[in-house]
């Protein structure tokens, strides 16, 4: 299976899946900020910190994905990797396209 072979129906699910892992993803990011900004230190070095986190986590895949059939399978290899959503999050997705994600794995 290449990019070009995605089936309709896991093309189809993952575009219904991803809005729903990317709002979770944004939520854990909200309270890990929230954690920085309550924590220990100057408020300056709360603001900076915060501001260099968001400016790094704005360009991860759960915050920001280019949604094209190519380009699934690699993102949802990078979903992975970058613990946006777990192995058990593929279910309902065919045999071949998780044999495919875990050969990249």
């Amino acid at each position: 299976m290449n990019n070009s072979n995605i089936s309709e129906k896991d093309w189809r699910l993952f575009r219904q899946k991803v809005p729903g892992w990317q709002e979770r993803y944004m939520e854990r990011l909200c309270r890990d900020y929230s954690e920085l900004l309550n924590g220990d230190g100057a408020p300056s070095e709360k603001f900076w910190a915060l501001h260099d986190r968001i400016k790094d986590d704005k360009r991860g895949i759960g915050v920001l994905i280019e949604m094209r059939r190519s380009l699934m399978l690699q993102n949802l290899v990078r979903l992975l990797r970058e613990a946006v959503i777990t192995p058990e999050e593929l279910d309902g997705f065919s045999d071949e396209l998780r044999e495919q994600v875990n050969i990249f794995l």
